[in-house]
């Protein structure tokens, strides 16, 4: 307990799932969090955090965001979106919603926030959702979500490799199968065909 006392952590994607395990997690380690969602009622369920509605996707919201807040510690980029099928049933506009949600997302914040975490020399960590799902191994039926979350692991050893000598760290987690709503709903969409 008592882990990150003072220090000040954001997280996207916090409503349910992985997000918001980890929340729930930093504020028992005593962790300033600021807990972001597109689901804002879902969100505000969460206790202990200062809750903001954040579309990850939408720069100027991102920038408005960071214009508000103090420095902060830690980033934690959970936001994403799990498209399924190959690439003969992964629409260009599907793919495009996938790398926006993804990688892009993860680009916008991270080169938003890290200015502020290079000034503040304190030895910062971006943490960035990946999956096993990736450039670790493929799976069947998730093209445009592999080849996102293999993305995702360049940009995370890029900002490692670029900005280790600025006292940044910058991981990516790669989970395999997780209980969570979003696989709930899968689930439920697998058994409707």
């Amino acid at each position: 307990m008592g882990r990150l006392k003072g220090k000040i952590a954001l997280i996207t994607a916090a409503a349910q799932g992985i997000g918001r395990a980890t929340a729930e997690l930093f504020i028992k380690e005593g962790a300033s969090v600021i807990a972001t969602d597109i689901n804002i009622e879902l969100l505000s369920t969460l206790k202990g955090a200062q809750i903001q509605s954040l579309d990850v996707t939408n720069e100027e919201a991102i920038l408005e965001l960071a214009s508000e807040l103090k420095n902060i510690d830690i980033l934690f980029n959970c936001a994403g979106y799990v498209h399924q099928g190959t690439i003969l049933g992964c629409s260009e506009r599907a793919f495009d919603i996938s790398y926006e949600l993804n990688v892009k997302s993860m680009y916008k914040i991270i080169k938003t926030f890290l200015p502020s975490m290079i000034n503040s020399k304190g030895g910062s960590s971006i943490i960035n959702m990946a999956s096993v799902a990736s450039s670790v191994i493929a799976v069947q039926n998730r093209f445009a979500y592999g080849t996102t979350k293999a993305a995702v692991i360049g940009l995370t050893k890029a900002v490692a490799a670029d900005f280790i000598k600025e006292n940044i760290r910058c991981n990516a987690i790669a989970p395999g199968t997780v209980e969570s709503p979003s696989l709930q709903y899968r689930m439920k969409s697998l058994w409707r065909l």
